[in-house]
């Protein structure tokens, strides 16, 4: 069984940052790409930032020079380092991870439970 839990999420000011954990735990062979994403209320799910295995790195346009996305190998972890937080970050975040499982060899697609980011003065 494999789990991604995040943390660091809460209430901010606009212009505030964050910084967004998410570690993979469980039955882990090896992992792919490592991600994060978002869901606003009454809005579908969207890309914030992916980051290869490599450490290669991708940002939605609303976030580029805002947000930094990173990883720790060793610690099979994720990170987002959001800054210059706007109103329209509010979101709930999800860490997403694709995982070789020791049991399968097989590769999956996993998700965290989510934590709240409210940007509100």
């Amino acid at each position: 069984q494999v789990q991604l839990v995040e943390s660091g999420g809460g209430l901010v000011q606009p212009g505030g940052s964050l910084r967004l954990s998410c570690a993979a735990s469980g039955s882990i062979y090896s992992i792919d790409a490592m991600g994060w994403y978002r869901q606003a209320p009454g809005k579908q799910r969207e890309l914030v930032a992916t980051i290869t295995s490599g450490g290669s790195t991708n940002y939605a346009d609303s976030v580029k020079g805002r947000f930094t996305i990173s990883r720790d190998n060793a610690k099979n972890a994720v990170y987002l380092q959001m800054n210059s937080l706007k109103p329209e970050d509010t979101a709930v975040y999800y860490c997403n991870a694709n995982i070789k499982t020791r049991k399968t060899y097989f590769t999956y697609t996993y998700w965290g439970q989510g934590t709240q980011v409210t940007v509100s003065s």
